[in-house]
């Protein structure tokens, strides 16, 4: 699904971006640089998704910082709300949204 790879890609950048991140990952031996190959692939994956669904994305991810939820005997783990009967798992691909925080729903 793309919008999970959109929401992995973002989450890398993310912490690649934040400086306590970085202090840690070097005390663990690891030395990360963004890199362009990031940006393109994050490219690729956002051309991937309808503009609606994209529009969503971004709106909950500079929000939360976490766009994308799943879901767990019917709460959201966005913001731990029960859902309602009406949102139930949809086709495999069928993206559907929280009612109450607006993140883009996984159902694993």
């Amino acid at each position: 699904m793309a919008i999970l790879d959109l929401h992995d890609l973002d989450l890398l950048a993310d912490e690649l971006n934040d400086a306590p991140a970085q202090t840690r990952l070097r005390k663990l031996g690891l030395v990360m640089q963004p890199s362009p190959a990031l940006d393109r692939a994050r490219q690729r994956a956002g051309e991937a998704i309808d503009r609606r669904w994209m529009y969503l994305y971004e709106r909950a991810h500079q929000r939360y910082g976490r766009a994308v939820a799943a879901v767990r005997d019917r709460v959201c783990q966005g913001c731990h709300i029960t859902l309602p009967t009406s949102v139930s798992p949809t086709a495999a691909g069928a993206l559907t949204m929280c009612e109450s925080c607006g993140r883009i729903l996984y159902w694993g």
